[in-house]
């Protein structure tokens, strides 16, 4: 695979009267890295003079270890994490007070507490809208509606490299929320871009691979293990925090014989007290 040679990285240089970012959610899914990544590529491009458009990760440069099934993809593409640019990294708040930003939001339509004073910078929202049906049909997510309009407005800017980005991340997407189907509009977009490049791989060996990482917590430690998938949910003062550990089901019979076990003995153990 070519290397992914992203012109916004090498750009810095321009007289900087205006810093379109492009920032995804604060879970740095890879729907939202890719979404990020790949539309401020779109904006680096079609951008007037004077603007520099970067895609920055809504999370601190120590936590990236976590996002095992995102390095892997960028890896794949020999892009490295010394390009990207770390929410802990870009003080958006100073290049607001100077007037000069404009945040554009992917997979996310809601600043973070900290963050809203930025409100008045944001220009767009590209955040797929949630909806309740009984189709078990993924309906859509941020990297479709980046492709969309990345085809639609300027089609010729889709690499094969791109494509594997914004494909790779639209079948995780689908593999990750195990609807039973795609949506119409989903495997358009995924058959346009297999028949704009009949080589990339086929999306079964895509889909394998990418849920082969999700599990793959070697060099985890238990702390950015539980860490990796956490989210919070909050109701008022209340907030819990749910985290997902993936394993596969050989590990999970074996930690269920542990349990069992462990129940097993201390109730010997008190049986003989």
């Amino acid at each position: 695979m070519t290397i992914f040679n992203f012109n916004l990285f090498q750009n810095r240089s321009k007289r900087l009267e205006k810093v379109h970012v492009v920032i995804g959610h604060k879970t740095c899914d890879l729907d939202s890295l890719i979404s990020a990544f790949t539309y401020a590529y779109f904006l680096d491009k079609v951008s007037p003079p004077g603007v520099l458009c970067l895609p920055v990760l809504n999370i601190p440069r120590t936590e990236f270890n976590y996002f095992t099934e995102t390095r892997f993809i960028l890896e794949e593409l020999n892009i490295s994490e010394s390009f990207h640019i770390f929410r802990d990294e870009i003080n958006l708040h100073h290049l607001n007070e100077e007037g000069k930003l404009s945040l554009t939001l992917v997979n996310n339509n809601v600043l973070a507490s900290e963050d809203k004073t930025l409100e008045s910078a944001v220009v767009k929202v590209i955040n797929p809208v949630e909806r309740c049906d009984t189709s078990f049909e993924f309906q859509e997510s941020s990297s479709s509606l980046v492709a969309k309009e990345i085809l639609r407005e300027a089609p010729e800017l889709v690499t094969e490299p791109l494509a594997h980005l914004l494909r790779g991340s639209i079948l995780f997407n689908w593999m990750s929320m195990e609807s039973e189907k795609m949506s119409e509009k989903q495997e358009e977009i995924l058959s346009i871009l297999e028949e704009k490049f009949p080589d990339l791989p086929p999306r079964e060996d895509i889909i394998s691979v990418l849920q082969e990482t999700q599990c793959n917590a070697q060099g985890l430690s238990i702390e950015q293990t539980v860490l990796k998938d956490l989210k919070e949910l909050s109701d008022g003062e209340i907030k819990v925090a749910i985290s997902t550990v993936y394993m596969t089901l050989e590990v999970r019979l074996e930690i269920i014989k542990l349990v069992i076990l462990v129940i097993n003995h201390e109730g010997c153990s008190t049986n003989n007290k």
